[in-house]
């Protein structure tokens, strides 16, 4: 191991004298130092030096977004995820081991994140229960738990564990109603829920979950957000597509949709047209 870490570090330092190396001509030379930098972070990863071979893929990844190659700065920035995930997992272990409870959180957060870049949700979703867990553990603040119980309600959506998601933004909108300082974050939740809602297709029960909205906060019904829902289940209960669009582009205007949510609406916009398409086809 300690070979591959001593040529990895042989080549890091050829490839900064690379990328630093000008002359009036030529300037910085990018692609050689990139190629150099990933040499080094594999050697770096034969001597499982996780945290360095990291460092090294993202030097290597910014070389390449120097060159405009950005499919090779993506897979550096992959590659550079992968070891960070190895680090990270053993850090967790060692801090649950003596007792550092908030610590392995945050870094069960960490990885977390990698895995939400790498658009894997299953482990994402995974690693931030246990954040959440392990900050419920030591009393940490609210926040903290609700924000990690956010993120596993957002990858249960991206999976179509639509209920799953629903009962964390519900049991949340219910604990943040009587906290001063979490009461401004009801509305999202109820629209998180609600969105989920739509997907599940049963216009039915969006109806009844708007109406139990409006019994667990009343000021809901006065709101952007149960406008924004109480017309969108009135596209779909009209069949209406065109009408869909329009509700969404006109709240997205105002509104930003992250990208998550939007890929939910686009969920019931395909699943609307569908059964649009269905029932011409049978007239």
């Amino acid at each position: 191991m300690a070979d591959h870490i001593a040529t990895g570090q042989q080549l890091a330092n050829k490839a900064e004298k690379k990328l630093f190396c000008c002359c009036a001509l030529f300037g910085s030379n990018y692609e050689d130092a990139a190629e150099l930098f990933l040499k080094s972070a594999k050697s770096f990863k034969l001597g499982k030096s996780w945290d360095k071979a990291g460092s090294i893929f993202i030097k290597s990844a910014k070389c390449h977004m120097k060159l405009d190659n950005k499919f090779d700065a993506a897979k550096a920035y992959v590659d550079a995820s992968h070891c960070y995930k190895k680090t990270s997992r053993k850090a967790v272990t060692i801090f649950m081991e003596i007792g550092q409870h908030i610590m392995a959180a945050k870094y069960c957060k960490e990885i977390g994140d990698l895995y939400e870049l790498d658009q894997d949700f299953e482990q994402a979703k995974s690693y931030y229960e246990k954040a959440a867990e392990l900050f419920d553990i030591r009393g940490d603040s609210a926040t903290s738990v609700i924000q990690c119980k956010q993120k596993v309600a957002q990858f249960s959506a991206q999976l179509q564990q639509y209920q799953k998601a629903i009962k964390i933004y519900e049991d949340t909108a219910q604990q943040s109603l009587n906290n001063n300082l979490l009461k401004y974050g009801v509305r999202g939740y109820l629209l998180n829920s609600g969105l989920c809602e739509l997907c599940r297709g049963d216009i039915v029960a969006i109806t009844n979950t708007l109406e139990r909205y409006q019994d667990l906060d009343p000021t809901f019904s006065r709101t952007r957000e149960y406008r924004f829902l109480a017309d969108l289940a009135a596209s779909i209960d009209n069949e209406d597509v065109a009408s869909f669009t329009r509700v969404v582009k006109e709240f997205g205007s105002i509104t930003h949709l992250e990208s998550w949510k939007s890929t939910l609406l686009s969920r019931v916009k395909d699943a609307l047209e569908a059964k649009v398409m269905e029932e011409d086809d049978l007239t």
